[in-house]
């Protein structure tokens, strides 16, 4: 079966009722926060290396991740700076991912065309002319498919690795029982 690599996993979480981002941003090294241009304050880590978008509800989003594990430890690291700046901060806060995206490769050249009529039309959006990749929307689990014609494509949607897993594992199936995959 084809090899996925996460490329990203997107989560969010609550640190407390509200955040001080002025006192935030003069206090952390490296914070940007331009409230006239986006309402968030962006904090960037190099280890692992991720974003978070911190926001006055106390909403917090981590971006840029390879792993749940790696969400939440950017999230530990800028709660624990957080605490030590003095905002009181939840250390161990739950955290929900909203996104994976994950990359495979089926590792030979695929016809995007065949592939859209074989799919059925209900569930695949092709338009070359518009974006090289073919569309493929599957209902379960719920992720959306880009397949490319050099047999690489891109999982997005997911909400765990296994519906990454699964989705590709999906589709290769489908490819090969319809005579478009070896």
């Amino acid at each position: 079966m084809a090899k996925i690599k996460i490329e990203n996993v997107v989560a969010s979480t609550a640190l407390g009722d509200e955040l001080d981002l002025q006192a935030i941003a003069l206090a952390l090294d490296g914070a940007e926060y331009e409230p006239e241009q986006f309402p968030g304050l962006i904090y960037r880590l190099k280890e692992p290396k991720t974003a978070t978008l911190l926001f006055r509800s106390g909403k917090v989003v981590c971006t840029g991740a390879k792993s749940l594990g790696e969400v939440k430890v950017a999230i530990h690291k800028v709660a624990k700076q957080l605490q030590e700046i003095g905002m009181k901060v939840t250390l161990e806060p739950k955290v929900e991912v909203q996104n994976i995206v994950a990359s495979s490769d089926l590792e030979q050249e695929i016809n995007l065309n065949a592939i859209a009529i074989s799919l059925g039309l209900e569930k695949v959006e092709y338009e070359p002319e518009q974006f090289p990749g073919l569309v493929y929307r599957l209902d379960e689990p719920k992720v959306v498919i880009l397949l490319f014609g050099s047999g690489k494509l891109v999982c997005t949607g997911a909400k765990k690795p296994q519906d990454a897993d699964d989705a590709v594992a999906k589709i290769s199936e489908e490819l090969k029982s319809a005579g478009l995959l070896r």
